[in-house]
């Protein structure tokens, strides 16, 4: 641990994960708990539920789960010690300083000295570019039309037309040549040594969400290839993960974003005001970008190039969106071709009303669809309707479905019946209307038999938590050996003496663990759903059930290791005891 256990628990306090995670995710209540949709995973139905008393949120989909630090950890990107200090600051708890041993300085975090590279040298750009070498940048970004305020907000900078003298100041910095080259700002040779990777660029630093310099994208003068040069990926810098500008639009208030190709256009868009634009870096729109996107907001505009390849790209990312769960719309950039170049010519106000009426990416597609279609000849046509058909067959909700097949139909003056029919019958011949039963073998219900000892020991620890007046009703049936699962058991050790002390605190029962899928496992142990019982004597023989359950388990995995150990023996033995009178006897729920 890099702070005091109580240190950690007084920060853990005063955030509470409700107010935490209501900044990242839209919660609506349900009962006791919040639920909204999870932002780790695509859905489109809220499975992801977090626990005021608790304090810990798990999602019933993709089974992530955790404290508020887990939480910040995996939406920020944060190592534990980075989420206990922003956690920290949050709070206004002042934490105490921290000495390092020189063998910890040795071991000091890689990332963290890479972010420190990176930011010493979006300095030296930055500072280059407002100097006498700098000029011709200047003279660049002047007839790019961009004011100094929008310079300095981005960082602008320049490379100067050597081969390293970057290396060298940030040598005399006390860098060492191996983490500049790590850092992708130098590439090295026998011949000449560390050789600067940006030379004679106008210099574009690449943030993450949290404003820190991961990387760099260099635009040469004229007409020289590579065009635009990008950071290679390092510890810090995976450009399918970040978006240029995010750390902006994040905060930008509006409930879409609007995504385009290049630096330049973001930069262009968020000087006339629209603070909401981001871009990818250098690549293909991914799936992860797809995802960070869907931390925020729920529509995303594509403002590509309307040329041959913009409209590519565009039919591209309008795919990922939807698989992300995202709608998307395309703002139409002619006559011009990319944002820049149209809000020079045309203003802000014009663009403002392209966004106002930007076109439905599924009519989109379909628009670009007609093209290749010649709709005066009967086959032509056929086969175009098919391809509407196909899209269609895409959306998985019936009403989503209908609601295109609808436009669809009116934009295109086909017979809905009709549509919906060719629809139907697609949908029968590519396997959407029916699923198939999964096999079944012997390995399987091993599984299951399993997994149902384990969501019983899970169903157990859930209600202990929920109800802790129920332990001492069941704690001479059951102690935390009885749980087969090692980190189960951990956390029943824990838990147990928690309410032996009237102490509950399941949130902190996760800083038990430092790996973030053991964190998850434990938060599902707190979250296992409890069936619908409508009487208070069905929820009495559930609840006995489930002791039984477990308890069982453990008798036979006990019996299975048990050896020629006369101890485990005769713990066997009291086991057996205990379960004929479980047999026999009710638990008491009140």
């Amino acid at each position: 641990m890099y702070y005091p256990e109580e240190i950690v628990e007084e920060i853990r306090q005063k955030n509470d994960i409700v107010d935490v995670i209501s900044g990242y995710v839209n919660l609506k209540k349900q009962g006791g708990n919040y639920f909204g949709l999870c932002p780790f995973h695509n859905e489109k139905s809220p499975s992801f539920s977090v626990s005021p008393y608790k304090q810990m949120y798990y999602c019933f989909g993709c089974h992530k789960g955790g404290n508020v630090f887990t939480f910040i950890c995996d939406y920020e990107n944060y190592t534990y010690p980075e989420a206990i200090r922003f956690l920290a600051d949050r709070a206004g708890v002042s934490l105490p300083e921290v000495e390092y041993t020189e063998e910890m300085r040795k071991k000091a975090d890689k990332k963290t000295k890479l972010l420190e590279i990176n930011k010493e040298a979006a300095k030296y750009f930055y500072y280059q570019l407002r100097n006498k070498p700098g000029e011709i940048g200047i003279k660049y970004f002047t007839e790019r039309q961009l004011s100094e305020e929008t310079m300095k907000n981005f960082g602008l900078g320049y490379s100067l037309p050597y081969s390293n003298d970057l290396s060298k100041y940030l040598k005399s910095k006390g860098y060492s040549d191996e983490i500049i080259k790590e850092s992708g700002l130098a590439n090295f040779s026998e011949r000449d040594g560390l050789v600067d990777k940006f030379i004679n660029r106008v210099m574009f630093p690449i943030q993450d969400i949290n404003h820190r310099v991961i990387g760099f994208g260099g635009r040469v003068f004229g007409d020289a290839k590579p065009k635009y040069l990008n950071s290679p990926e390092t510890e810090i810098f995976d450009k399918r993960r970040n978006l240029y500008g995010m750390n902006f639009a994040r905060t930008s208030r509006k409930d879409y974003v609007i995504l385009c190709e290049g630096y330049m256009d973001v930069i262009a868009m968020h000087q006339a005001g629209f603070t909401e634009a981001v871009a990818s870096l250098g690549t293909a729109f991914t799936v992860e970008q797809s995802l960070l996107l869907k931390r925020y907001v729920k529509d995303v505009y594509l403002a590509y190039d309307s040329d041959g390849a913009g409209v590519n790209a565009a039919l591209r990312a309008i795919g990922i969106l939807r698989d992300a769960g995202l709608s998307g719309r395309i703002i139409n950039m002619k006559p011009y071709k990319d944002p820049d170049e149209f809000i020079k010519n045309l203003g802000k106000e014009e663009f403002q009303r392209r966004i106002d009426n930007a076109e439905n990416s599924f009519l989109f597609e379909i628009r670009i669809l007609k093209e290749g279609y010649n709709l005066d000849n009967p086959d032509e046509k056929t086969r175009f309707y098919n391809e509407i058909a196909k899209k269609l067959c895409q959306f998985e909700e019936e009403l989503e479905r209908d609601n295109y097949l609808e436009a669809a139909a009116r934009t295109y003056d086909i017979n809905q019946s009709s549509l919906r029919k060719l629809v139907v019958n697609l949908a029968k011949e590519t396997g959407i209307a029916a699923k198939r039963e999964p096999v079944k073998s012997g390995i399987q219900n091993k599984n299951i038999k399993e997994d149902s000892v384990k969501k019983s020991q899970r169903l157990l620890l859930t209600w202990l938590v929920e109800e802790p007046k129920l332990y001492a009703r069941v704690k001479k049936y059951i102690s935390p050996s009885d749980f087969t699962d090692p980190l189960y058991e951990k956390v029943a050790t824990r838990l147990f003496e928690d309410i032996e002390n009237d102490n509950i605190n399941p949130a902190a029962i996760l800083n038990l663990f430092e790996d973030a899928s053991e964190q998850s496992i434990a938060a599902e142990v707190f979250n296992t759903k409890l069936e619908a019982i409508e009487t208070a004597k069905e929820k009495e023989v559930a609840f006995h059930d489930v002791v039984l359950a477990v308890k069982k388990a453990s008798f036979e995995h006990s019996s299975a290791s048990l050896g020629t150990d006369v101890t485990a023996l005769s713990k066997v033995i009291e086991a057996k005891k205990l379960i004929e009178e479980l047999e026999k006897t009710t638990i008491p729920m009140s």
